[in-house]
């Protein structure tokens, strides 16, 4: 992905409605960035913000996760929004701490639920 900060979105099962009305809300901000997101997540994203530019990778559970670390760790990926379900157990849960090691070896901003979400939008806006 060439240009521009990249932003990865990734929202589980039971938190994908939230996603969509967080990047619905916060179109303008997220307006400003590159989106990568998982397949479905991705889907769900641009149904309620149809004017971001976001690329859909694999669902998470069949390598999404996988290619978002990877581009983390090309440095192709310059923060992570991640609303993770913690009540739900997740088959393919060492995808996903994979994932959220890479965003911290990297040194990466990460935001794991909504409040946190908010918390880093200010320095989006940058």
């Amino acid at each position: 992905m060439a240009g521009g900060k990249c932003l990865a979105l990734i929202a589980h099962d039971q938190k994908k409605d939230d996603m969509a009305e967080f990047a619905r809300t916060n179109r303008d901000i997220l307006s400003r960035w590159k989106i990568v997101a998982t397949g479905t997540t991705g889907g769900r994203v641009l149904d309620a913000a149809p004017d971001l530019d976001v690329v859909r990778l694999k669902s998470g559970p069949l390598g999404g996760d996988q290619q978002i670390g990877a581009l983390i760790s090309t440095g192709e990926v310059d923060a992570l929004i991640f609303f993770v379900d913690p009540l739900t157990p997740m088959p393919h849960d060492v995808d996903v701490k994979a994932l959220m090691r890479l965003a911290i070896v990297y040194d990466i901003p990460m935001a794991l639920n909504h409040a946190t979400a908010i918390k880093l939008l200010p320095t989006l806006e940058a």
